[in-house]
């Protein structure tokens, strides 16, 4: 696989209800002390899980989120190819720049 998924993000109505259930289930230790409810877990390879209340209280999804180090031309070729961009290119943190867009059939997926 050229592309690797590095980052996994569930969002919902009860973000702590959430947390709770996916750390029970696969042993995640999440990092709660983040803004907005928002906890992170981080492997030992890097991959990174992150779980938390949707910001307008609606039902939430998941989404994965791609490596690239050609973000803009990912970007590019999403609208080429059908999709839309709905994030454009956003610095997050210091460090972690992040993008998103939909596909034909409007899954969400991350670029960071």
């Amino acid at each position: 696989m050229a592309a690797k998924v590095i980052h996994v993000e569930v969002t919902g109505k009860d973000g702590p209800a959430l947390q709770k259930f996916y750390s029970e289930i696969f042993g995640w230790k999440l990092d709660t002390d983040l803004p907005d409810g928002y906890g992170m877990a981080r492997d030992e390879s890097g991959f990174t899980s992150g779980i938390g209340p949707t910001r307008d209280g609606s039902a939430g999804q998941v989404t994965f989120y791609v490596h690239s180090e050609d973000p803009q031309g990912i970007l590019d070729r999403v609208e080429k190819l059908g999709g839309k961009v709905l994030m454009p290119l956003t610095e997050v943190a210091k460090d972690t720049t992040i993008a998103m867009f939909a596909d034909p059939e409007g899954h969400v997926v991350g670029i960071m």
